[in-house]
């Protein structure tokens, strides 16, 4: 009984073992990506980018209705440099996060500030472009405001765009002023216009352009009061695509193409940051 036993041990070992060694002669290059959005991307030609193409000049439509922006031609240029097509999802900015989440999307890139909230359930990229929170101020309602501190008091309405860096922001630094939130930036700009709100909280070039749009009704606060880095999310721990992705944005600010893009977008705008 104990040499049939044996031998039966000896041949057991003998399979594992060749088991093992086919596993490891047939591991390919792409394997340690396995579990990597990369591999995925690769395998199906094709990367998924979301992106609410409502924030000019980040991302926008033309007049054709196609994607265009600062964003999109990251995005664009990070297919290229994968070997990949480009598809750009169209969706609210609130649900950007849960769709890359659910698999929906493979990356977003929309103007999205990187915090410390939001890196509990994405992983971010380093900065690709930096600003801050910036006021569009009522002439109606807010005439005599000159610092953002005073737009803390109950008399004060701030609207903001839900689930915006401005958003978030409101109840530790405005706790006493009444937020109305809004899905659209221009619902946000509406109120000011009209006087049905004091301010509209909004990254700095958008505060710009919406003032400069609407000089009779608004005034601008154009000195930011918080600091916004814009970064690129992915699904949490997939640490194969987020090195790719830095060391992407590390080459296209080393070799001159992130300037090419930066001027063109922003050019007729710079004077105002």
């Amino acid at each position: 009984m104990k040499h049939r036993l044996g031998v039966l041990l000896l041949s057991l070992a003998c399979v594992l073992a060749g088991t093992s060694q086919g596993m490891t002669a047939s591991v390919t290059p792409f394997d340690i990506f396995q579990g990597s959005a990369l591999k995925q991307i690769i395998d199906r030609n094709k990367l998924i980018v979301g992106m609410e193409v409502k924030f000019f000049p980040f991302e926008y439509a033309d007049e054709k209705g196609q994607p265009v922006g600062f964003d999109v031609d990251i995005a664009a240029l990070a297919a290229k440099e994968l070997g990949v097509e480009l598809e750009i999802k169209d969706m609210e900015f609130s649900g950007l996060i849960p769709a890359l989440q659910g698999g929906k999307i493979d990356m977003i890139i929309s103007g999205m500030t990187r915090t410390l909230t939001r890196s509990k359930a994405v992983s971010f990229t380093q900065p690709y472009f930096e600003t801050g929170l910036c006021v569009l101020l009522s002439k109606q309602r807010a005439e005599k405001i000159q610092e953002v501190s005073e737009l803390n008091a109950p008399e004060r309405i701030l609207a903001v765009k839900l689930g915006t860096t401005g958003d978030l922001i409101t109840g530790k630094l405005f706790p006493k002023a009444q937020v109305n939130r809004y899905k659209d930036e221009t619902a946000c700009v509406r109120e000011v216009v009209t006087g049905r709100a004091d301010a509209f909280l909004y990254d700095q070039l958008s505060i710009s352009k919406h003032h400069k749009e609407n000089l009779d009704t608004t005034r601008a606060l154009l000195k930011p009061f918080t600091y916004e880095p814009f970064a690129i999310a992915i699904r949490k721990g997939d640490a194969d695509f987020l090195g790719w992705l830095n060391l992407y944005l590390e080459t296209i600010k080393a070799d001159g193409r992130y300037k090419e893009f930066y001027e063109k977008h922003f050019r007729d705008i710079l004077h105002l940051q």
